[in-house]
């Protein structure tokens, strides 16, 4: 073979590669967890052919691999593939291939089953980031004057503490008012959100999780009326791969991880308009998402129950999209319902308001109630006067972009998270230990 058909040879082989990279649009992003399956994603610029490829990193000679599909416009040329010959506690390699081409990342691609850890000793440790406020910038969309969108680099501050997963707290995309009106202004903004070069990385290499809020619902302060409300579920649940669903409509869902459970509230989907004058009784979750929260609470044995949602629970403050704001009957319920039932080990995690505190309200018998609140990732941080919150514990104000790393750590009996608060470029903020032991009411 002449030098001439060699260098075509190598041409066309170089050449078919590039096409293939050419067609990759975002991801490929690791989503959910469970012993025996993942789900993997990732989205293409058209019609392709998409499958992946997956091996336990101790016998990487050994190869399993996904089912093909064919990615769609219909569905934003997303792909959803079960990775279901999976062992517990293994780490995996994986490789995304698109028409039979494998395409190259710059980075690690990795997932892992969870560990069968019950009955066997105590459960792993593990860790999480977690965060809300999530706006990438696109100029001829976004308000005029200062970009609301900046210090992308916190994907990459993430990505480089390696938690196991990446919680969403909402807000992860910011609908512009190009956008809310149509199915298509929806998937638009879902994908140029995740199209952000600095957060491919920790899609790639850590399990994702998510709530909504109202900017990735609707427009702002969007409630129950807003008419492309199925069309923004449809839309999450495609950009998503929580395990599950709890009811036909809405996000609400559950996961475990390790030994600890966390309960994913949708905020938005049955919330009562803030204008509603002639309504008493003000809703953000609902009855019947109140009473699925109670009933799972109640039969869960995890030392840490994280109750996940948009808004701040527990600030009192009577301004914004606070719960006690505009639904203190629901706030109050749900607070006296976990005190009736006396239910240990309850956190909770939220978002939207722009900066970062810790909230404690201290409920019958010295049990302190808390809530985490971690904002924003890239949005604007808030410039305003902040209201008055009683319940703030003392240095734990963040008024900066910022994600949360939270350690789960400890045997069984002395179990614990560390929460640690990072700015942008990943210099710590500041940090607290909360015990399991001291989150637990008094049994008659």
């Amino acid at each position: 073979m002449n030098k001439t058909i060699i260098l075509l040879i190598t041409i066309l082989f170089v050449t078919n590669i590039q096409a293939q990279d050419a067609l990759l649009q975002s991801g490929p992003m690791v989503g959910y967890s469970t012993m025996k399956e993942v789900l993997l994603w990732v989205q293409t610029k058209e019609e392709a052919q998409v499958y992946f490829e997956y091996w336990d990193k101790n016998t990487p000679h050994k190869k399993f691999k996904t089912e093909t599909v064919l990615t769609i416009k219909k569905n934003a040329f997303v792909a959803r593939l079960l990775a279901d010959q999976l062992e517990p506690g293994i780490q995996y390699g994986y490789a995304l291939y698109i028409n039979n081409k494998m395409i190259e990342r710059p980075y690690l691609l990795q997932f892992e089953s969870q560990a069968l850890w019950k009955w066997r000793g105590d459960a792993p440790n593990f860790s999480f980031a977690t965060g809300s406020g999530a706006y990438i910038s696109e100029e001829k969309y976004d308000r005029p004057g200062t970009p609301y969108g900046g210090d992308y680099q916190i994907f990459e501050s993430i990505y480089n503490l390696h938690p196991n997963f990446m919680l969403w707290l909402g807000d992860n995309i910011y609908l512009r008012e190009a956008d809310w009106n149509s199915r298509t202004g929806i998937l638009h903004r879902n994908t140029q959100a995740r199209t952000s070069p600095e957060m491919q990385a920790m899609l790639g290499s850590m399990h994702h999780y998510a709530i909504w809020d109202d900017h990735d619902f609707g427009p702002n302060d969007s409630d129950r009326s807003y008419p492309l409300k199925k069309e923004s579920e449809k839309a999450f649940k495609l950009f998503f791969a929580n395990p599950n669903y709890i009811f036909d409509e809405g996000t609400t869902g559950q996961f475990q991880w390790a030994d600890c459970d966390f309960f994913l509230m949708d905020n938005r989907y049955w919330r009562t308009p803030n204008k509603r004058s002639d309504i008493e009784k003000h809703q953000i979750l609902g009855e019947r998402q109140i009473e699925w929260l109670m009933d799972a609470l109640v039969n869960s044995y995890a030392p840490f129950k994280f109750i996940v949602m948009g808004g701040e629970f527990l600030n009192p403050a009577q301004t914004y999209e606070r719960y006690a704001h505009n639904a203190p009957q629901e706030r109050r319920k749900i607070i006296e319902a976990i005190e009736k039932l006396k239910i240990n080990g309850v956190i909770f995690l939220t978002g939207d308001v722009h900066y970062t505190e810790l909230s404690k309200l201290d409920l019958k018998d010295g049990y302190p109630l808390y809530d985490i609140t971690v904002s924003p990732l890239t949005s604007m941080a808030n410039k305003h006067k902040l209201a008055e919150n009683p319940l703030q514990v003392d240095s734990t104000l963040v008024t900066e972009r910022n994600f949360a790393k939270i350690n789960v750590f400890g045997s069984r009996k002395e179990r614990a998270i560390e929460i640690n608060i990072f700015n942008s470029d990943g210099i710590l903020q500041w940090k607290k230990t909360i015990k399991a032991k001291d989150l637990k009411f008094k049994h008659d």
